[in-house]
């Protein structure tokens, strides 16, 4: 199952923050446009990648509480942790800097955060870095994290998305340690 995290409403729409969603909605494009459906407190696809069905999933519980809706799908089918990818923000990474990783710390994010406490630290993350807060913002790091990119970025974004959606491809079809050795080291 893939996750991609974010928060509901066209207000959040292209923020920093909701990357993780972009990603999902990529994937889905890329299977033929996988039709969601609300389920598991979020919006729930099925997609063929790799000759099997990858579950797609944006939970709707705002990042918060977004383990609620992975723990939910897990449940009703009998998955575990280590069958899931969370696709999110990353502030510790350069912007458009991918790196993928299982388990370790949440790092003030809160939906891993969530997602940690639902699953325990054992499942798959790819971390898509979109970058401190350039010199004289003004505002906190979550202030950061709910503004839409940059101009400048935008032209990088798609690029950013594709390289993950291609990352998240290489997890299903190779497992995460052949996906990590090919991503972690460009």
């Amino acid at each position: 199952m893939i996750v991609g995290l974010g928060n509901p409403g066209a207000e959040y729409e292209g923020t920093r923050h909701n990357i993780g969603f972009a990603v999902v909605d990529a994937l889905s494009a890329r299977a033929g446009s996988a039709l969601f459906r609300r389920r598991f407190h979020g919006d729930y696809a099925e997609a063929p990648f790799g000759g099997q069905s990858v579950g797609l999933l944006k939970p709707l519980t705002y990042m918060n509480d977004s383990g609620r809706s992975v723990q939910a799908a897990l449940a009703f089918y009998k998955r575990a942790p280590e069958d899931v990818l969370v696709v999110h923000d990353e502030l510790d990474l350069p912007f458009a800097e991918l790196k993928l990783k299982v388990g370790g710390g949440d790092a003030g994010h809160r939906g891993l955060r969530s997602v940690t406490a639902a699953l325990g630290p054992g499942y798959g993350r790819l971390r898509m870095g979109i970058g401190r807060p350039p010199p004289g913002f003004a505002g906190t790091p979550a202030d950061f994290v709910l503004r839409a990119f940059a101009p400048a970025e935008q032209a990088a974004l798609s690029t950013m998305v594709e390289k993950a959606v291609e990352a998240a491809e290489l997890v299903v079809r190779g497992g995460m340690a052949a996906a990590m050795n090919q991503i972690n080291r460009r």
